[in-house]
């Protein structure tokens, strides 16, 4: 597995809390944690940009992408709504994380509250090229349900 140095500085409203750690030795994200001073409520359909108190410095070629969690995906309808969120190489403000409750309860999110996962991963350096024509591909314009659904 590739290593990426990462700054980190704690902003104030987030200096107790941990750093972002992976979960196990293979996990590929590491959890972003609520920096908010009172429990902020999420009412059905709501939406609320949560501080994580933390500002990065990724090195050039890298992006950090802010994802939902699973198992509050799954048991809330807690989703990141911009999902994946990207955080480019060269921004310096504090990482927020735009949360939507999708479920059907409020939902309370609270200081220290594992709210989000964060990947940090390569990005490719592109050249666009304009062409007159596109080569042809298996696919072709098939897009939105094209290749089915699959099953029985």
């Amino acid at each position: 597995m590739e290593t990426a140095r990462v700054l980190v500085e704690r902003l104030p409203h987030g200096a107790d809390l941990p750093l972002p750690t992976a979960a196990t030795a293979l996990s590929s994200g590491v959890d972003l944690m609520a920096a908010v001073s009172a429990d902020v409520t999420l009412a059905a359909g709501d939406r609320a940009l949560v501080p994580t108190g933390l500002r990065l410095a990724l090195p050039a070629g890298f992006e950090a992408q802010v994802r939902s969690r699973s198992g509050l995906a799954l048991k809330h309808g807690l989703m990141v709504l911009n999902s994946p969120g990207t955080i480019d190489a060269d921004y310096r403000g504090e990482v927020g994380v735009i949360l939507a409750n999708l479920g059907r309860e409020p939902f309370v999110v609270q200081r220290g509250m594992k709210i989000a996962q964060l990947v940090v991963a390569p990005v490719a350096g592109i050249r666009w090229e304009e062409a007159r024509e596109l080569p042809p591909s298996g696919r072709g314009a098939g897009g939105f349900g094209s290749t089915g659904m699959g099953g029985a």
